[in-house]
């Protein structure tokens, strides 16, 4: 009986790992498949466009919260100064969890691995996450957060966003590389807001015991 149960467990680890890795295969194929159809089928009229939104990420991403700190100085805004600050900390927070992810996790870019595919320039770090979208998407929630109103968290969004999509036009990344480099860079964004409200209350809570 014993070594019955014994078997079936190990029959059922085979399944489950056998299905795990058809899922990978599957997601693979789902990924170069989008790939080539975005960048093989591309524009490339727009593709000057394309890279003009590529490069607009790390200016944009380190110009905002310097920009949210020198006014909230100049005004004497504490919250416009804590925000800045909070900022620049996800910004850490991203840089740490997406170039992280990338050396843990290694994959190598879609255009060395596919030969056909059509890429602008050649990256020598590895592919997933973006660390483009994930910059993007970090810097999109924190000017949403600066300025909750719909006519500035829609066209942050739809810059991340259309970077993303640059990204994969100019045969740079995989559609989950860009996907997760979103999660990543959003998360990042919330963890330095959630990590700052922490350390506030324990700071509140330490001064009201005392």
């Amino acid at each position: 009986m014993v070594m019955i149960r014994c078997v079936f467990k190990l029959i059922c680890l085979y399944s489950l790992t056998l299905l795990f890795q058809t899922s990978l295969v599957q997601a693979q194929n789902s990924d170069i498949r989008i790939l080539r159809d975005i960048n093989l089928n591309r524009n490339q009229s727009l593709d000057g466009v394309m890279t003009g939104l590529t490069n607009s990420v790390y200016p944009i991403s380190g110009i905002v919260p310097i920009c949210e700190l020198v006014a909230g100085y100049k005004k004497r805004d504490k919250i416009m100064v804590r925000k800045g600050w909070q900022a620049i900390e996800g910004l850490g927070i991203n840089t740490i969890l997406t170039f992280g992810m990338k050396y843990a996790i290694n994959r190598p870019r879609p255009y060395k691995t596919y030969p056909d595919i059509q890429n602008y320039q050649y990256d020598k770090d590895p592919s997933f996450p973006s660390g483009h979208s994930s910059f993007a998407f970090c810097t999109a929630t924190n000017i949403s957060r600066l300025y909750p109103k719909w006519y500035v968290v829609v066209p942050a969004y739809t810059w991340a966003a259309t970077v993303g999509y640059s990204r994969m036009d100019l045969g740079m990344h995989y559609p989950s590389d860009i996907l997760i480099g979103a999660i990543v860079g959003t998360g990042s964004a919330w963890l330095a807001v959630l990590g700052n409200r922490y350390l506030q209350n324990r700071k509140f809570n330490r001064d009201f015991i005392r």
